[in-house]
């Protein structure tokens, strides 16, 4: 990342070059609260596109005539959406500068928001849903990257505030879509694109970042891509895709994120399902995704402080195996235990991004093995919600699906436990680039 973009509080190997001139300390305060906020606000909108649409799954199948497989379809958009666009990152990163991107990814995101709810057929609901889903692809990867070198001595404070604010966004759409469509006139398109609006002001604080980078560049007389950090958007040349741990961590993104998505697309239907409100399974899938406000926190905390993260792995596991026993045997009656067990288990996300910045020791291996992990971890979840919505269509029950959820949860804890060791994608491929 260009160091003359955003100064960090301190001096680190990550930053190979200096600012054309020193910035005054209450200018690059100035920007450090203001990357902050961006960061947060960014966060807010990396899941309102999926959640909301979740709690108004029924009436988006209705009013557009979806089948229970097309419903499927839609919900494995999101992985799909995340692993094309997501390796575009780092290369974006490296011509523009990662807060111009950022900054066209939200309003990417308040672009497809509000078009979608109002294009009256399946096919472009997808792709004005692609739009928006591209915006969150970009950020999604470009996040860890932005802790990583922005925040170096502070990855687990950084990372549990973004996460806090992910899981805060999750969850507030999830709970209050239903809702404000009932008092917004009960239309299911305005309950949808009211979420645009979150996305335009994720928009406000990058624009003074990008400016920056631009007037840094002319200051040095260089090209906006001159203008990053010698160690590159992309990672140099580190050959990620023969790391044993990337491939690991990819595994484990992978699975959380089916594990995840099929969450946000079905729980809410599983619930109404079994015979609960609307209402009330919006807040079922909400008190499930605001489990990450405060572990979000805590994880990445903890996490960093552990030379090893498997012991975190397979409590994590472990509830999510609970609450799919309690969705399969009593899905009404233990309803609110479930959504906490499920909610706990979600947390491996903030424990992946976590171990992407553990598992690597510099800036340029950062980049690549969040690239690598998370663009290679979607393309394994795509067929997961799908799946589902098979399942679902031709079994006419929740019980082949919540068993399929389960028996993926395996294979997540071993694949966890072994991205969970404590050792670097560089030490590790240091011997074949010897040889």
């Amino acid at each position: 990342m260009a160091s003359e973009e955003t100064p960090t509080m301190t001096q680190t190997p990550l930053r190979t070059e200096t600012a054309p001139e020193a910035k005054s300390a209450p200018t690059r305060t100035w920007t450090v609260r203001l990357m902050t906020v961006g960061i947060v606000l960014a966060a807010l909108n990396l899941r309102p596109a999926i959640t909301s649409l979740g709690a108004l799954l029924e009436e988006v199948r209705d009013g557009l005539g979806m089948s229970g497989s097309v419903a499927g379809v839609l919900t494995s958009v999101p992985p799909l959406c995340f692993a094309i666009f997501g390796v575009t990152a780092p290369r974006l990163a490296k011509r523009f500068g990662p807060a111009a991107v950022v900054c066209f990814g939200m309003a990417a995101i308040a672009a497809g928001l509000v078009i979608r709810p109002y294009t009256g057929n399946t096919v472009a609901f997808l792709a004005a849903t692609a739009l928006a889903l591209m915006g969150i692809a970009v950020a999604n990867i470009l996040m860890p990257v932005i802790v990583k070198r922005w925040f170096p001595d502070k990855v687990g404070t950084m990372t549990g505030l973004y996460s806090m604010a992910l899981a805060a966004g999750t969850s507030t759409a999830a709970a209050i879509t239903v809702p404000v469509t009932s008092a917004l006139g009960g239309s299911w398109k305005t309950g949808l694109a009211v979420w645009a609006l979150l996305g335009a002001a994720a928009v406000l604080p990058w624009l003074p970042l990008v400016r920056r980078r631009k007037d840094a560049a002319q200051e040095s007389g260089a090209a906006p891509a001159e203008a990053a950090p010698a160690d590159g958007a992309e990672g140099g040349g580190l050959r990620i895709a023969r790391s044993r741990t990337a491939w690991a961590l990819a595994f484990f993104f992978g699975l959380q994120a089916t594990a995840a998505y099929i969450t946000m697309g079905w729980m809410a239907q599983i619930f109404r399902d079994a015979g609960v409100s609307a209402s009330t399974a919006g807040v079922l899938l909400a008190v499930c995704m605001v489990m990450g406000v405060p572990l979000g926190f805590v994880i990445p905390r903890v996490a960093a402080r552990l030379p090893s993260q498997g012991p975190m792995v397979v409590f994590l596991g472990v509830c999510g195996l609970a609450g799919y026993a309690g969705l399969y045997f009593a899905p009404a009656s233990g309803a609110w235990i479930w959504a906490v067990l499920l909610g706990i288990s979600n947390c491996a996300f903030p424990l992946a991004l976590t171990m992407v910045g553990m598992r690597s020791r510099t800036g340029a291996g950062v980049v690549k093995l969040s690239a690598f992990a998370q663009s290679t971890g979607y393309l394994i979840s795509i067929p997961g919600p799908l799946l589902v919505g098979v399942l679902y269509q031709h079994s006419g029950g929740w019980g082949m699906p919540i068993a399929l959820m389960a028996a993926l949860m395996v294979p997540q804890i071993v694949v966890g436990v072994f991205a969970g060791r404590n050792r670097t994608v560089e030490d590790e491929l240091a011997p074949a680039a010897a040889r």
